[in-house]
């Protein structure tokens, strides 16, 4: 269940912002995140993950509530080469840079995100009850140095 959304006109970078928002998030909190989200990258960003997510209920009859973004790659397109004219007969360069975004949507279980929490629980029980079993390692005391003074020369002894 996946979208993608080739020749963007944004660079690359600009949409890998916004895409780290929403990786991992379930399909209905990414899409109110991109809604309310005032970049250039987001408004283009929804529109690939509501065409995901209506390829998921169209193609492969799964709800909207089940879905979340598995993975978000973006990668470099091709690149408009343009120049603008200085003095003397010059001119300087101007690239245009385009992106690939590919959404890729994965059904979640109710049992998988339980399992997690879980396992996540046990870990957090054995590490307070290894703490608390645990005795503090008793210090052996170092030994007293003693400072004596001749004609200004400081020496220590042990």
């Amino acid at each position: 269940m996946k979208a993608i959304g080739r020749s963007l006109r944004i660079t690359s970078k600009k949409i890998n912002i916004i895409a780290h928002l929403v990786r991992n998030k379930t399909a209905q909190e990414a899409l109110d995140i991109l809604k309310f989200t005032p970049k250039k990258g987001a408004r283009i960003l929804r529109k690939i993950v509501e065409s995901a997510v209506a390829n998921a209920e169209n193609n492969f009859k799964q709800e909207k509530t089940t879905l979340y973004i598995k993975e978000i790659i973006v990668t470099e397109g091709s690149t408009l080469k343009r120049s603008v004219p200085i003095s003397r007969g010059r001119q300087h360069p101007i690239l245009k840079r385009m992106a690939h975004a590919t959404v890729i949507l994965a059904v979640r279980d109710e049992n998988d995100t339980a399992g997690k929490v879980k396992k996540g629980a046990e870990k957090a029980e054995t590490t307070t009850t290894d703490e608390s079993s645990k005795k503090p390692a008793a210090k052996k005391a170092a030994p007293a140095k003693k400072v004596t003074a001749k004609k200004g020369i400081k020496t220590i002894k042990a």
